[in-house]
Formats: structure tokens, sequence, C-alpha cells
């Protein structure tokens, strides 16, 4: 594959499609592993692909062991590349229209109890007490976390102006640049007090700009930070498993749903773009039903 046209295709889809970087990368990625192997098979020209190229492509990967959601992302890479390609005049016929992929298995997430949920935020809230500004902010990124049910990029990506704690609420910049407003309980909205008042203003350096979250040096918070806090805070929580922010996520949308809110509101509410994608946490949901049912009923 000619490094030019790698290179426009990550400007299509970096600049025109909006994908992230690590779907961009992703994506480069399973090109040119489809390249390389269609150059084995003796394939060298984008226009002399056929889909019988691809489907033996896939079918190799299958074969040799591969995850169900790799091939189904090395699918959907080729497919986006050679519709660009055909967009852009490199090919005459797009011999992916008609490229399946296998479908993805929809694993029950992670989820804490709503009491480990509590534990945790405890937790947070009594290293907090030792007035370290970064334990401050911890315990004000795991109650948003836990409030809004908002992604550890969402929430990285929030600057002070973003959060309103009269009416506690967040606005968020979701994935496709999606704009969504969440709430969030007084129990988040009192750690972000904190961290405004008490905790920020010993971080903040000419280089933070409008970051909501710091670190120590000053700089807007990274991903990889959050992780370690959520982590390292639930490590101490007895027998809680071991789970990211996204497992907060899971554990908001988990626990909205056993207290009565509705499917609709969730999906809003996480920024899915299809009810379907929300409706795997109604299955943890009742599985937590079936479970709590064998145990407690006697003719279970």
């Amino acid at each position: 594959m000619p490094d030019e046209v790698l290179s426009d295709f990550r400007t299509h889809l970096g600049a025109e499609r909006n994908r992230s970087e690590h779907t961009v990368r992703a994506y480069l990625g399973d090109v040119t592993a489809l390249s390389r192997a269609l150059a084995l098979a003796g394939v060298r020209n984008l226009s002399d692909i056929t889909l019988s190229d691809l489907r033996t492509w896939l079918g190799a990967m299958a074969a040799d062991g591969s995850a169900s959601s790799t091939i189904a992302r090395r699918s959907a890479a080729a497919r986006t590349f050679l519709r660009w390609a055909k967009q852009t005049g490199l090919i005459e016929q797009d011999p992916a229209l008609r490229l399946g992929a296998p479908a993805r298995g929809r694993h029950l997430p992670g989820v804490l109890k709503q009491s480990e949920a509590g534990h945790l935020m405890d937790l947070a809230a009594v290293a907090a007490d030792d007035d370290d500004p970064v334990h401050i902010r911890n315990r004000a990124v795991l109650e948003l976390l836990y409030a809004s049910g908002m992604r550890v990029g969402e929430l990285t990506g929030l600057d002070v102006d973003d959060v309103d704690l009269d009416d506690q609420v967040a606005r968020v910049l979701g994935k496709g640049a999606k704009e969504r407003t969440v709430p969030f309980g007084a129990p988040a909205a009192a750690a972000l007090r904190a961290w405004l008042e008490h905790g920020r203003p010993r971080l903040v350096t000419g280089d933070s700009g409008p970051a909501l979250f710091l670190g120590r040096r000053g700089r807007r918070v990274d991903q990889r930070q959050v992780r370690s806090v959520v982590h390292d805070l639930l490590s101490h929580v007895p027998e809680a498993a071991d789970l990211g922010p996204h497992g907060l996520r899971h554990s908001a949308a988990t626990h909205l749903l056993e207290g009565g809110a509705d499917l609709r509101t969730v999906q809003e509410m996480l920024g899915h773009a299809s009810l379907s994608t929300t409706q795997i946490y109604t299955h943890v949901s009742v599985d937590r039903l079936r479970a709590a049912y064998r145990q407690a009923h006697p003719r279970a």
C-alpha cells in the first residue's frame, strides 16, 4: 500500500470522519495487514482486490483463532477503506459492498454492587481528608465517573466551564464529537466544589488552560492517571472486581436500571447511538435478579 494512500486515508478518518486517534491507528494497522496479506497472495493493485480475496483474508484470521471482535473490526476497516477508495477514484468498483463479519459477542460487563460502589466513594472521601490536592481531585473524579456514567476520555476532556454545579449537570463531548448533557448528584457536586475551591487552585499553572482536572504538574489529567486511581482504590474494597473507569460506567448504568430508570433515559445519559448497546445492561440486571431468586426462593 503506497504511503501516500495511507496518509490520505488517515486524513480522511481524522479530519473528515472525526474518528479518535485510537480508531485511526487501529484502522491503519488493519488496512496495512490487509495489504500485506493480499501481496502474499499476489494481489498488488487496489483495483484487483475481489470480494473473494477479502473473505479469504477474514477466513484465515478465523482459522488462526482470532477473536470475532478483531475480525469484525478488520472487516469494518476494510469496508471503510475501500468505500473511501471508490469515492476518491482510486478504484472503480467497491469489492467490500457485500463483505460481512462475524457478530460480536455480547459479554456481560463487570459491575460493582451498589454497596461496593458506596464503599469506593467512602474510601475516596477519607483519602481526600488529608488535604492533598490530588486526593481531593481523585474523590471528584470517582464521584463524577460513577454519578454520570461518562467515559474516561470524556471526563479527561472536560473544561471548568463544562460543569454547572448549581444545576448539577456536565456538558460532555462524546464519540463522533456529539455533545450531550449529563446530570450528577449532590455527592459529586460537593466533591467537585471542594476540588474547584481547595484542590485545583493549588495545582494550576500556566500550562493548565481551562482543563477541569489537573495532574500534579498542573497539566490536564490523562486517562492513564484516572485508570490508576480507580484500580488503586478498588483494590481496597473487599471482594470487589478489579475494574477500571469503564467499570464505573457499567456500574452506573446497571444501578440506574435497577433503581427504575427507563432504557431510553440511560441511553441518552451514556451517549449510546443505538438502544441495542444500552440493552446489555438489562441483561446484567436480570442476571443479578436471577441469582438473587435462586439464592432466596424456596422453590427456585
